[in-house]
């Protein structure tokens, strides 16, 4: 189907196809409203004739246009038209993820840890409004021309993995990012998202994906049954550190895994700074059902021994004599000893054990709140530190185990909460007059986002920072974005074709093009046309704005023939009128062009209808000489007319 200039909803004017995934068709267009470009993602037929998915797709379509955040992709609109289902989206400048892994293999592992903490910013923030992406791979990653990764597709996974529709063909390419527990079908929830990160990971840094094989379901097996190849077998440059983060987020065991992009986002930033991951908090596998040995010894006391054979002989001798009383002491002293084990056995449990309490939700609240909270429930907390741009200093940002309504834990347990540093502030440093890469790796080692603006300047070299948005030494949020012009170095003009033109003409033209005239020559070329024949610099040239060019004018034209119509009678009547007069009947008539006598006859005066034929180029002027006195003149234009009457 073509849509290109078509219109949805009253606005956005689709202007070509940019791409094709596996869930909708992209499409640059057009917004009449606010006069931007966005990209309109269309979804396929096939997902749009079934109603329940429509509707979960609507759900998360505007759930995800709540999600503002530098690494994700914005959502501006949803919408249909008639069977046309669309997301109105940001439209980014650049190269996905996968493209880049595809044309490049394996990238440098500083750039993979900095985009996979841009990424996990991204879901970060999605995770905090309870939005899971369940869809994570290179293909959805964009990367922009200033290297900032944008997350795209929130939503639409849940909305097909929700769906009656059969998906799989949407989703072939996504098994080899899919977590085990999302390969088995089963709950998929943020650590989803971060073990598909860490394939992605995975790939960056070594230029292919853990896990493959010829059929999706083979895939799938491997992710819930295989280990994969350490990444640093495949890459011996990566440091242990990185190795470390990606293999934690690859754990088959969700509870084995980072458990939020927070942390994650922490060791990441960490590798960077100490390549061997001491750093790297492995979690241990808990067993609640560590047995105790317990302990008896017995003693004999053996000066009590004949008493109790004694005893016994009696005892002995009495069931001799009543059998029936014999059996039903042993019964009770089998059912007597059962009793007294189960009271043991249940006090032993009860003095280990510990009783529930329920699990206090501590996101939010100060850390001296959330003391007070714990020590009352009789919980520890153990408490780690984060920069945050949007919790407030002081107030905790994230908890593990994470707060569910009647969820409960041990009495003594231990709840890893993270609290705001508030928002961390880095120093600006000055650009200006570094060279664009340069200036654009400084900024990202501040953790700062570049974005590039470029214009022309006659004075600073291409390349170079001519202007920061931020002065040096000011302190700005990191993460923020930093504007930074480059100069385009001096503006390439193109040269116009100047043939043909007048001399004023060309003169217009070259200044209209930024250009200058410089002089002009003549020559008389019967060969050549007329105007303009020859510039000094080529037409379509592209030269710097300001050069100087100089032309070259033909100044030949042809010869033209022309007719001078001269009436004599009407002439000599003027002459009498002024008092003039002649006694003869005749009058000599000399015609004369550019002061050249071209013409003599001796004619009557009552002549009305003299004709002189000439030949000549341009404008010329026509003389007419009655007996020696000039009677008439006149210019004449060869090249607008061909006759003249002098009268």
């Amino acid at each position: 189907m073509n849509l290109q200039g078509k219109i949805l909803g009253n606005r956005y004017e689709i202007i070509e196809k940019i791409g094709t995934g596996g869930m909708a068709t992209v499409y640059r267009a057009k917004c009449h409203v606010l006069k931007r470009e966005v990209a309109v993602k269309i979804l396929r037929d096939e997902f749009t004739t079934d109603n329940e998915f429509i509707k979960r797709f609507n759900i998360e379509a505007q759930s995800a246009a709540s999600l503002t955040h530098p690494n994700i992709v914005s959502v501006y609109d949803v919408g249909h038209e008639g069977n046309l289902y669309y997301i109105v989206m940001e439209l980014v400048k650049g190269k996905t993820l996968k493209e880049i892994i595809v044309e490049d293999g394996a990238i440098a592992w500083k750039w993979a840890v900095d985009l996979s903490i841009q990424i996990a910013r991204g879901l970060e923030k999605a995770h905090r409004n309870n939005i899971i992406h369940r869809d994570i791979k290179p293909h959805n990653i964009i990367i922009t021309e200033e290297g900032v990764a944008k997350v795209t597709d929130f939503g639409i996974a849940k909305a097909v993995s929700n769906s009656t529709i059969t998906a799989f063909g949407a989703t072939t390419g996504s098994v080899h990012y899919f977590s085990p527990e999302h390969a088995k079908g089963g709950i998929t929830d943020a650590k989803s998202d971060l073990y598909s990160l860490g394939v992605v990971m995975y790939e960056m840094v070594t230029g292919r994906v853990p896990f493959d094989a010829d059929t999706p379901v083979s895939v799938a097996l491997k992710h819930m049954q295989e280990e994969p190849v350490e990444p640093i077998v495949l890459n011996r440059t990566i440091p242990m550190s990185l190795n470390k983060i990606i293999l934690k987020a690859m754990q088959k065991e969700p509870s084995m895994r980072y458990q939020s992009a927070t942390e994650m986002i922490n060791d990441l930033e960490m590798c960077l700074k100490d390549e061997t991951g001491s750093f790297i908090k492995p979690i241990p596998e808990i067993d609640e059902f560590a047995t105790k040995r317990i302990s008896l010894n017995y003693n004999d006391e053996n000066k009590n021994e004949k008493k109790k054979e004694g005893k016994i002989d009696k005892i002995k001798k009495h069931f001799e004599k009543h059998p029936v009383q014999k059996w039903i002491a042993i019964i009770t002293s089998f059912a007597l000893a059962f009793v007294l084990a189960m009271c043991i056995t249940l006090l032993v449990l009860n003095m280990g054990a510990k009783k529930d309490v329920p699990l206090p939700n501590f996101t939010g609240k100060t850390i001296d709140e959330a003391k007070t909270i714990a020590e009352e429930v009789g919980i520890e907390l153990q408490i780690e530190e984060a920069f945050d741009v949007e919790i407030e200093k002081g107030k905790i940002i994230s908890q593990d185990p994470i707060y569910q309504d009647n969820y409960t834990v041990k009495e003594g347990a231990q709840v890893k909460v993270v609290v705001s540093k508030g928002q961390e502030l880095v120093t600006m440093t000055k650009v200006i007059g570094k060279k664009r890469d340069e200036a654009i790796n400084e900024l990202k080692e501040l953790g700062l986002v570049p974005e590039v603006e470029e214009e022309y300047n006659d004075e600073i070299e291409k390349d170079y920072v001519i202007e920061q948005e931020i002065e040096e030494g000011e302190e700005i949020l990191k993460g923020s974005t930093i504007k930074i012009k480059v100069s385009m170095g001096i503006e390439q003009v193109e040269v116009p074709d100047l043939t043909g033109m007048t001399e004023d003409a060309a003169k217009q033209a070259l200044a209209d093009a930024k250009l200058v005239w410089k002089s002009t020559s003549t020559v008389s070329d019967s060969s050549k046309g007329s105007g303009v024949v020859a510039q000094t610099v080529s037409p379509k040239s592209m030269v710097d704005k300001g050069t100087e060019v100089s032309i070259t004018i033909n100044t030949y034209s042809e010869l033209k023939k022309g007719t001078i119509i001269i009436n004599v009678a009407s002439i000599l009547e003027k002459i009498q009128n002024t008092g003039e007069s002649g006694e003869k009947d005749t009058v000599d008539v000399k015609v004369t062009v550019d002061g050249e006598q071209v013409e003599f006859q001796t004619v009557s005066k009552d002549t009305t209808n003299f004709v002189v034929t000439i030949d000549a180029r341009d404008t010329v002027e026509v003389k007419v000489i009655i007996d020696g006195s000039l009677r008439g003149k006149k210019d004449f234009n060869l090249n607008t007319e061909t006759e003249i009457t002098i009268d």
